[in-house]
């Protein structure tokens, strides 16, 4: 079964060129791990709903997970630079037949998330340390007299 949804992965994949076929595999390893976060599991398959906003912490938490201070490189080299680009996946996963959608789901849903910078580069910026408050001896308007 893995086989072939990776064979209907790689022919979505292929029809939209934007985007590398690591991609879709990493967004449906994501909507799993988001389902199990959000306690979805006990529901049936077809009403396991999740909202962009949730898929978008998923794709967030499990990129980190698995790519750390990486995960907005790796989110290039795939094609993906905004958020919008996993509605833009997942819509062509819908479109393909692997995944379902409500009514309510719209690809504009996945352009509220923050940007990769503040998302994943923020995190692994060095924290910049407070300057002390030094006491230093005043200074004089004169000269020491050397002699």
């Amino acid at each position: 079964m893995a086989l072939r949804y990776d064979s209907e992965l790689d022919r979505i994949a292929a029809n939209d060129p934007r985007y590398d076929a690591e991609a879709y595999r990493f967004l449906h390893q994501a909507l799993e791990y988001t389902i199990q976060r959000f306690h979805k599991t006990n529901l049936p398959p077809n009403a396991r709903h999740v909202s962009a906003q949730e898929l978008l912490e998923g794709i967030r938490e499990l990129g980190l997970q698995e790519f750390g201070p990486l995960t907005r490189f790796v989110f290039e080299r795939w094609g993906i630079r905004r958020t919008k680009d996993w509605g833009e996946i997942v819509f062509n996963m819908v479109a393909g037949g692997v995944l379902g959608k409500s009514e309510t789901d719209r690809k504009s849903d996945f352009q509220k998330g923050n940007s990769f910078r503040e998302t994943f580069d923020a995190l692994f910026r060095p924290k910049r340390k407070r300057k002390r408050n030094v006491q230093r001896p005043p200074t004089s308007s004169h000269a020491p007299n050397v002699s």
